[in-house]
């Protein structure tokens, strides 16, 4: 089986390449460096030509509304469209927990792009994944203040990314579900905590304060507003046993 991966080199996407591969399937990479442009549709009718399902894991870095809403409406859209063109027989889109009781900022964009994926012609599974473990690595290195790292806190319930790589393999080479049972990690954390241990993990000594940030997304998040519900597929590792093989 042929399985396509947008975003194959990102942090969720090399764990789902991975994946396929190890599964006995033949993953294709969508992404720049394999002449793919997902925000002008270059290159996807050849890369899509004999592909049985695609994976959707292509991410943007922005904290606007705005323009996560233009990139994913543009990349999805053309991707859906490729899809469609090329008769890929399932759709698969990596989305988040609770998107739709926290519509803000970034979040707005993925709730956008599900709703492209909607309407889409090709048969579609959308799976909602929570956090990553290793988005405290990337709070630790983004939340600053001048020289200040900053913890911001939120209640999360974080699952390894190469566990939802895994899960998304697996649910590519069965049948389109709609909306999948949630996806999230075994327990409940304290994502203040998580990039305190992060930082101590890695060598940081210095103090890094928690702090409630502003906004709406990071209030929400505080108020639980992220965490899975009593149906979701729970995995095993838990943020400490991901941060023991952290370098």
């Amino acid at each position: 089986m042929r399985i396509a991966v947008a975003g194959g080199t990102g942090v969720v996407g090399s764990h789902v390449v991975d994946a396929v591969r190890a599964d006995g399937h033949d993953p294709v990479v969508l992404s720049r460096g394999t002449g793919v442009d997902l925000t002008t549709g270059a290159g996807l009718d050849a890369a899509l030509d004999g592909v049985d399902a695609v994976i959707d894991t292509a991410n943007i870095s922005t904290l606007s509304a705005d323009a996560a809403i233009r990139f994913f409406q543009t990349a999805t859209g053309n991707l859906v469209a490729a899809a469609g063109r090329a008769g890929v027989r399932h759709l698969l889109l990596l989305s988040i927990v609770g998107i739709d009781r926290m519509p803000h900022d970034y979040y707005a964009g993925k709730l956008a792009q599900e709703r492209v994926v909607e309407v889409a012609a090709v048969p579609w599974t959308i799976l909602r994944a929570t956090q990553f473990h290793e988005f405290a690595g990337q709070l630790f290195d983004r939340a600053r203040l001048g020289p200040l790292h900053l913890a911001p806190r939120a209640r999360v319930q974080p699952v390894a990314a190469r566990d939802v790589g895994a899960h998304l393999a697996v649910l590519a080479t069965g049948a389109p579900q709609g909306r999948a049972a949630d996806l999230a990690g075994p327990r409940e954390e304290a994502l203040d905590e998580m990039v305190q241990a992060y930082a101590r993990r890695t060598g940081h000594r210095g103090w890094i304060p928690s702090v409630s940030l502003p906004g709406a997304q990071m209030k929400a998040m505080r108020a639980g507003l992220a965490l899975p519900g009593g149906d979701a597929v729970l995995t095993t590792q838990t943020f400490a046993d991901w941060l023991r093989d952290v370098n």
